[in-house]
């Protein structure tokens, strides 16, 4: 009877570590295909130039510019 009860446990503790195998398995796989997802949206969305950032002063005048370029404010003094 002793015999029969461990042979029973062992193989619940087996199927407890199978269980946990393939959830950890399975776990993996998903992150490695939401990677390889973002890694291919990433190789094929476009990139954009920035703009080209031209500022023009008035004749004569000097002053300080204050400007976005949507990478910052730039201060030209």
């Amino acid at each position: 009877m002793q015999n029969i009860r461990a042979l029973f446990i062992a193989m619940a503790g087996i199927a407890a570590i199978c269980a946990l195998v393939v959830l950890t398995a399975s776990v993996t796989i998903a992150f490695a295909g939401m990677l390889a997802v973002f890694t291919v949206v990433k190789a094929l969305t476009p990139r954009h130039k920035p703009a080209p950032v031209r500022a023009k002063s008035k004749a004569g005048e000097r002053d300080m510019r204050v400007w976005n370029d949507g990478r910052g404010t730039i201060i030209d003094m």
